[in-house]
């Protein structure tokens, strides 16, 4: 039986869930910048444990939340990592590709997928240095163009701003942007591994010294250990 939380989120969880992080304030991230932060955490070469990017989501109000709210969120978030976690895993073995959360515009119904960026961007900052090896990759590095390109087309500064010609065929630009994201996650795929075998708690050591059967009991009785404490211990055969 498949655990509740491997499930993907349904239409309506995902409208709940949008809902919640909006009653957390302004500091909250949207669902889609969620999307994109996860995505990026999950195709980084470093493990961001929950209790980092929480705080990171939710800004600094999540104090303030009701419990059950805030206990609400975490579930609903957990289960959309998880989704995302699969989804790109996957792409280690099919052609296959995660699909993003985006919204549409309610002005022009059309998904801009700048959120989603901006979100993308947000989870590389947490772990910004290991992400400079595939930034001074001058083979690889673009795959992070479309994300990039969609991060700065409002750029306050005019110098940082993407041309605007490179936005006539938006949809293009986000299925690179989703071509870009596998390529990103078989990218560091070695380095997670490699670091999730360092990061892993290391095996329980034997302390206490071997005791010899014909050795005297370390309970004290004066006997030989194999005819005191040593006689209840399994024989393997």
């Amino acid at each position: 039986m498949k655990n509740p939380t491997d499930k993907p989120l349904t239409e309506r969880e995902l409208d709940r869930l949008e809902a919640l992080l909006d009653s957390f304030g302004d500091e909250a991230m949207t669902l889609e910048m969620v999307d994109g932060f996860f995505a990026a955490l999950i195709c980084g070469p470093d493990e961001v444990p929950p209790h980092e990017w929480l705080l990171a989501v939710l800004g600094k109000d999540v104090a303030q939340a009701k419990e059950k709210d805030a206990e609400n969120t975490l579930q609903l978030l957990i289960r959309h990592w998880n989704t995302i976690a699969d989804d790109l895993d996957v792409t280690l073995h099919k052609d296959a590709v995660y699909l993003p959360v985006l919204s549409l515009d309610e002005k022009d119904g059309i998904a801009h997928a700048n959120e989603w960026a901006e979100g993308f961007m947000a989870g590389i900052e947490m772990r910004r240095e290991s992400w400079g090896e595939l930034f001074d990759d001058d083979e690889h590095a673009e795959s992070l163009l479309p994300v990039l390109m969609l991060y700065h087309e409002d750029d306050p500064d005019p110098e940082l701003r993407t041309d605007p010609e490179a936005f006539e065929d938006r949809d293009t630009l986000i299925q690179e942007m989703i071509a870009g994201l596998t390529y990103i996650y078989r990218y560091f795929d070695a380095r997670r591994k490699e670091n999730a075998l360092r990061d892993a708690p290391a095996p329980m050591q034997r302390k206490s010294e071997k005791i010899g059967r014909n050795e005297p009991c370390p309970c004290g009785s004066g006997r030989k250990y194999k005819q005191c404490c040593g006689a209840s211990a399994a024989t393997i055969h």
